[in-house]
């Protein structure tokens, strides 16, 4: 039903219109402008968590709204170069925000400039996973990415029955790969869709990750699974330095903390930007603590 919403311009609006709103926005991106990406980095870099940062925003429908994005991302790259935030943050890019809907070889030729300028500024680009539609295009241009640039980074989501043989097929030497469950609404025939075959899925993908050559990111905030991969880290003889995990901004701060105490690098998704309705509609789908935080937020005086 969240997810549904999420493809709704009629919440979005009432939503959006909700004077709550804005609390519950807070807590989970960063703010709407390049500046408040900036200061949630310092902050959260300074208590030692490392962090990726996505621009909100994503379907992009022309070729002058796609390099609006990019443009985006080169004024983000530089003002992280400038603040001394990099290597310790890295930045996550839709290739659907740089046109792939519309133009395969455009969001490539844009992809290809912000790990360019990512370079310059001394750190790595992620390319974020979408729909199950966008997999064989994303792959094809992280292959084309990786000749220039090999830290480009990968997500596989671990809900689409695929994921297991691409998995493998990325676990090799220099590797990055993000492992998270998925949240976006697929047809059964693509995905798993019950959560005990979902946790089932990314525990295989996880020790196939582990056992690889490749440099694990581990995306989880469930309870289970860290346990289970600071276990799998231990029997595939995995240092600390060797993979690491990921969580988002606003979820489980307190067990970000701990894990860092623990020696493990935490990084912190953090997104920003004003195109954040449909992001956060996939958050509270993804956990139901964050759904009853929302409506509690909704249904305040305050």
């Amino acid at each position: 039903m969240i997810l549904a919403a999420s493809r709704s311009a009629q919440v979005a609006r009432a939503v959006s219109a909700a004077p709550p709103t804005a609390a519950v926005v807070r807590r989970f991106v960063a703010g709407d402008h390049t500046e408040d990406a900036l200061r949630v980095t310092h902050d959260l870099v300074k208590s030692g968590l490392s962090v990726t940062l996505d621009r909100l925003g994503e379907d992009t429908t022309t070729p002058e709204l796609a390099q609006a994005a990019r443009d985006e991302y080169v004024v983000l790259l530089e003002a992280l170069s400038t603040a001394e935030l990099t290597p310790a943050a890295e930045i996550s890019v839709k290739l659907s925000a740089l046109g792939l809907s519309f133009d395969r070889k455009l969001a490539y030729d844009h992809a290809h400039l912000i790990c360019a300028k990512a370079s310059e500024a001394g750190t790595t680009v992620t390319l974020d996973a979408e729909d199950h539609t966008t997999t064989d295009a994303a792959l094809d241009i992280l292959q084309r990415l990786r000749v220039d640039f090999p830290t480009t980074g990968a997500v596989l989501q671990a809900y689409l029955r695929r994921s297991e043989a691409d998995a493998r097929t990325l676990a090799t030497a220099g590797s990055r790969v993000r492992l998270c469950k998925g949240a976006y609404a697929e047809p059964e025939s693509v995905a798993h869709s019950s959560r005990l075959e979902i946790d089932k899925a990314y525990v295989r993908c996880l020790n196939i990750l582990m056992s690889g050559t490749g440099y694990p990111m581990l995306a989880t905030h469930d309870p289970r699974l860290v346990a289970i991969t600071e276990d799998r880290a231990k029997w595939f003889d995995r240092s600390s330095d060797e993979f690491e995990f990921q969580m988002l901004y606003g979820v489980r701060p307190n067990e970000q903390q701990r894990l860092a105490a623990a020696g493990y690098t935490v990084r912190v998704y953090v997104p920003y930007g004003p195109q954040w309705y449909g992001y956060l509609m996939r958050r509270l789908a993804e956990r139901p603590a964050n759904t009853a935080f929302f409506l509690r937020a909704l249904s305040s005086r305050s």
